[in-house]
């Protein structure tokens, strides 16, 4: 026979002496009608997403006051969802001090400052033949990479000279042309065949290796300079900027570049694997503090940029 256990003998204590992870002090406060920015920024739960986003606002504001960097890579979706402007002018206001694209994110900017629309109806131009076809992205974005190469320039680089000298209607929502502009570095870092201007005629796969090649060693140099409280933020992409992130933090230790006390992050709508390992996990661990925020890009990267601005002005 299976006695059950007698309960009698149990050992409690009061409540109050225990140590609970959650208190009242870090609750939530309701906003009122009316109430500025700041103080709703303030009002947010001290709990979970609201104490890293603190956080991580901290370590950003703490890299831009003491001159560290501050590299954003970008996700190509993050430029569909409409959100140029708010980087652009975290740009202007010393909040992003570097970019990293993918290749899909450089025909997004591009064909945005150029019709002020991107982003193509994929299946109906794939029965066709006709998707990825437009013409002057495969032109256009081919002859920037050829004469950009020639002229030792990196992808990103080269479009922003390209798009600054061509002046297309809507240049001010460019991203690449801002970083030339500002004479910020912007990197581009390209898989072969993923991407619609490798499949048109002009595309020349030399130009576009050494290219993309001396973008990740000028990014590596960037991430090089994160030590002592500088800050990467992934956002949204989940494979190629992750990876390239940790090819650029393996070369920099390896050429003996103290990357400790910086801080990582990923924020994008669903957490995987790599942008956890690669980018909050693997680089920071036991030198420095990552983070990871999961939200749409449409809301999360508004609600840092304008964190960000109420604690720098």
């Amino acid at each position: 026979m299976n006695d059950p256990l007698d309960l009698t003998g149990v050992r409690t204590y009061p409540l109050a002496e225990r140590k609970s992870k959650v208190i009242l002090a870090d609750f939530a406060r309701p906003h009122g009608a009316g109430g500025s920015l700041a103080a709703w920024l303030d009002s947010l739960p001290r709990i979970l997403g609201g104490e890293t986003l603190r956080r991580l606002v901290a370590d950003v504001l703490r890299a831009r006051a003491s001159g560290k960097p501050i590299l954003w890579g970008i996700g190509a979706h993050v430029l569909k969802a409409g959100l140029s402007p708010v980087l652009v002018d975290l740009m202007e206001k010393g909040l992003v001090t570097g970019l990293a694209l993918n290749g899909a994110g450089i025909i997004h900017d591009f064909e945005l400052a150029l019709a002020g629309q991107t982003s193509e109806d994929v299946e109906s131009g794939l029965a066709s033949g006709e998707f990825g076809m437009a013409r002057e992205p495969g032109e256009e974005i081919n002859r920037a990479i050829v004469e950009g190469d020639r002229d030792g320039l990196g992808i990103g680089a080269a479009i922003g000279r390209y798009l600054v000298a061509r002046r297309p209607p809507y240049l001010a929502v460019s991203l690449l042309a801002a970083a030339r502009r500002l004479d910020l570095p912007a990197t581009v870092h390209v898989a072969v065949g993923t991407d619609i201007i490798h499949m048109h005629p002009a595309c020349d796969p030399a130009a576009l290796g050494r290219a993309t090649h001396l973008d990740f060693r000028i990014f590596a140099g960037e991430v090089a300079r994160l030590g002592g409280g500088g800050v990467y933020l992934n956002v949204g992409s989940a494979v190629l900027l992750p990876e390239v992130f940790l090819k650029a933090v393996t070369l920099a230790r390896n050429l003996g570049h103290d990357l400790s006390d910086f801080a990582t992050a990923n924020l994008d709508f669903i957490q995987s694997y790599r942008p956890s390992t690669n980018v909050v996990q693997r680089p920071t661990r036991g030198v420095g503090r990552g983070y990871s925020l999961t939200g749409h890009h449409e809301l999360l990267v508004p609600l840092l940029a304008a964190a960000l601005i109420e604690g720098w002005s």
